[in-house]
């Protein structure tokens, strides 16, 4: 979304909010070869959503950067991210290529590696520490980007 907002010119958007994202249809980083079945989303459920997604174009340059954010050439104009993934799960080397390429056009990215995060662990977990942690920095983020604080949570 936030690309296609930015190559059509708008809407204008305040951030990009992505919670262990699923942002490279190709599956083949390091976490997602450490998690093949192993967790909650492994690498088999990873190609079966982007088969779901993409049908026969998945893996191929058929793909558009609009489906599989992975595959932009130019992160540059890009409104504020947030992103914040497990250091245990498939999409963790995604998520952080994803941020390191923002901050490598000069864009801004906060960006979370949550020791012992799993896909999904803030939902499955949300009284566990990291869980809660996690929680309050995505919350201090949207104030900030929101320009709301104060606000109870």
């Amino acid at each position: 979304v936030a690309l296609m907002a930015r190559d059509r010119g708008g809407p204008a958007l305040a951030g990009q909010l992505l919670d262990c994202p699923m942002l490279d249809d190709r599956n083949e980083t390091v976490s997602s070869r450490q998690y093949d079945g192993i967790g909650i989303w492994d690498r088999a459920n990873n190609d079966t959503a982007w088969t779901a997604l993409l049908g026969a174009d998945r893996g191929t340059d058929a793909v558009s950067p609009y489906a599989a954010p992975s595959r932009a050439r130019d992160l540059s104009g890009l409104p504020p991210a947030f992103v914040s993934v497990g250091a245990a799960e498939v999409f963790r080397d995604e998520a952080v290529d994803y941020a390191t390429r923002i901050w490598a056009t000069g864009g801004q990215a906060e960006l979370h590696v949550w020791s012992g995060g799993f896909h999904g662990f803030s939902g499955f977990s949300p009284d566990a520490e990291v869980s809660r942690a996690a929680g309050a920095a995505r919350h201090s983020w949207l104030e900030r980007v929101l320009g709301v604080t104060g606000r109870s949570r």
